[in-house]
């Protein structure tokens, strides 16, 4: 017979005094930390303790007795249920004051590494209607809240689309209104459940793999470009024409409308072919004159103007002269390559993913772009001896691996390149940390940027320079 689980505690009147990873913050209680979301320091709440262990609890705030000065009020009405945005309610510069310390705490503790004076966090201009790309799930398990069913509030009907609930696979938060891109992306989803629920096309059932709207992607462009992406589980040419037919007549913005049939068990596009329904097969974003291609599989920073601040900064670190040979690590659509290609002699960029090399050589081509070379492969059997005898040793290795950060042997293969300075941006200063730890025998630390690239979130880009000892 199963013991009977002892309830977990209610602990009152406790003061919230950090912020903590995630987006969560922390209190302590007899010694113990407590982490919690959607509270910020200074606030006093009683905590319903979800989860103890001996070194740590989890908690949610269930009453709040006061409220800290630094705190704002969360304009989004799914605030504290989709997930996103959990900084909302910290005033903005609080955020980038402790996103800096974010880096700088991961840095000392995980690098071990002596480093400069760590730049203040550089802000974004836009902190809402930002992302040039948001994509949203179809599912006919609408999430309900928690108010609504104490309420006991009815709906016409369960399906939804919008954001997966953290932890809840199959479950989706129907989505009214999101700030983080521009208005146009709320009225393209709004008006595709309009005329799904009236004409009755279905949702899909994530745990059954059946219905037929899986999933939607809007890619915007400073240029005032538009893509949509409808995937469709099935093919269905009547229905499908139809509600393409719709939007397309509904929106004379979309300039790419594209859709797919993905019959897999897992969302992923990266292996399917996409189709145009109306329009070009890609949009186009612009930098400092230059041109990107951006495909419905291409990865571009998903910030457009804060990008442009990002790629910036690690071309100012490079110190470029026009003269260096310049190794681009995980090049992507080869966006930081062709950026900083007018101020150097010749450009070599290194990606996994091919398709991510075709657009970059196209980025190239259309931007007239002479002194690039792309190469698509596995960077840790690529970057070698044998490569950088072919290439010459660079100059200056820029790298912005994912968040994994980099294999030790590309490690390696960058110490045997030995480059003067390596300019390492990361969306992921733990990881990137442990690297600067391994290059720390050869290269010194000598300029450090946090860069927030989503504001409202715990997330933070850090561009470091590296210089030879």
């Amino acid at each position: 017979m199963a013991k009977n689980k002892k309830p977990l505690p209610l602990l009152p009147m406790v003061l919230i005094t950090d912020v903590a990873a995630e987006g969560k913050a922390i209190a302590r209680v007899n010694d113990v930390v407590v982490f919690v979301p959607f509270v910020v320091p200074g606030d006093v709440v009683d905590l319903q303790v979800t989860r103890k262990k001996s070194h740590f609890m989890e908690a949610r705030a269930v009453h709040f007795h006061q409220y800290s000065e630094k705190r704002s009020e969360a304009f989004c009405e799914h605030y504290g249920i989709c997930g996103g945005c959990k900084w909302q309610i910290l005033p903005y510069e609080e955020q980038l004051r402790h996103k800096r310390e974010e880096v700088a705490g991961n840095l000392s503790r995980i690098g071990k590494i002596d480093l400069p004076e760590i730049a203040p966090t550089l802000g974004s201009a836009k902190t809402i209607f930002y992302r040039n790309k948001l994509e949203f799930t179809f599912s006919n398990k609408r999430w309900r809240t928690y108010e609504e069913m104490t309420e006991g509030k009815e709906f016409d009907t369960m399906n939804a689309v919008g954001f997966h609930i953290p932890g809840q696979f199959d479950k989706v938060l129907d989505i009214n209104k999101c700030w983080l891109q521009d208005d146009i992306s709320n009225r393209l989803r709004n008006e595709i459940r309009r005329y799904a629920l009236e004409n009755g096309l279905t949702f899909f059932d994530l745990r059954a793999h059946e219905g037929f709207l899986r999933t939607m992607m809007v890619r915007t462009t400073s240029t005032g470009e538009l893509m949509l992406i409808v995937v469709f589980f099935h093919e269905d040419e009547e229905a499908r024409v139809g509600l393409l037919s719709h939007l397309s007549a509904k929106f004379p913005e979309i300039t790419s409308l594209l859709y797919i049939i993905n019959s897999k068990a897992n969302d992923t596009i990266t292996d399917q072919e996409v189709i145009v329904f109306k329009g070009a097969e890609c949009i186009y974003e612009e930098m400092e004159g230059l041109r990107f291609k951006i495909g419905p599989k291409s990865f571009y920073q998903t910030n457009s103007a804060q990008a442009y601040e990002l790629y910036k900064v690690a071309r100012n670190f490079a110190q470029l002269t026009g003269t260096e040979l310049v190794y681009d690590l995980y090049t992507g659509t080869g966006t930081i390559a062709n950026f900083v290609a007018h101020q150097s002699r010749q450009v070599v960029g290194i990606e996994y993913v091919p398709e991510a090399i075709e657009d970059a050589i196209v980025n190239s081509d259309i931007n007239g772009i002479k002194n690039t070379l792309f190469y698509a492969g596995d960077m840790k059997n690529i970057l070698n001896a044998a490569f950088i005898d072919k290439h010459g040793k660079p100059d200056v290795i820029i790298t912005d691996p994912p968040r994994a950060g980099m294999h030790e042997d590309v490690v390696e293969a960058i110490k045997f390149a030995s480059p003067a300075r390596i300019v390492y941006v990361s969306c992921n200063p733990a990881t990137q940390a442990r690297d600067l730890n391994l290059l720390d025998d050869m290269y010194r630390v000598t300029a450090v940027q946090p860069v927030d690239m989503f504001p409202h979130t715990h997330h933070v880009e850090n561009v470091v320079l590296l210089e030879k000892r």
